[in-house]
């Protein structure tokens, strides 16, 4: 709700440059953070499979137990963090589209 809201009263208050320049950055930031989600998400995984396969002390050691934790932000990182923002990015694209039309004709500036 928060992204059509925020979308159209964007479009509404100030028109069809505001709302590229809205797009523009939702987009850029959007995909950076993806990214950088999906990617740390998967790092954190990966660190902790990498000790308990026996580096850095294993299983029980301080490194396993700081993975371990590090492997708890990373899941939902990677998991639903990450892929959530490209549904975001997709429907803020699709209600610009839409309501471009209205933002023309009924924009305040």
């Amino acid at each position: 709700m928060m992204a059509i809201i925020v979308t159209l009263v964007v479009g509404f208050v100030g028109g069809v440059s505001a709302i590229g320049g809205f797009l523009a950055g939702n987009i850029t930031s959007g995909i950076l953070l993806a990214l950088l989600m999906s990617n740390s998400g998967g790092m954190w995984d990966n660190a902790k499979k990498f000790i308990e396969s026996g580096n850095f002390g294993g299983k029980g050691s301080d490194a396993h137990k700081a993975a371990v934790i590090g492997d708890t932000v990373g899941d939902p990182f990677k998991d639903t963090a990450g892929p959530s923002l490209n549904t975001q990015i997709t429907v803020v694209s699709l209600v610009s589209s839409l309501a471009a039309g209205l933002f023309v004709m009924f924009s305040i500036f």
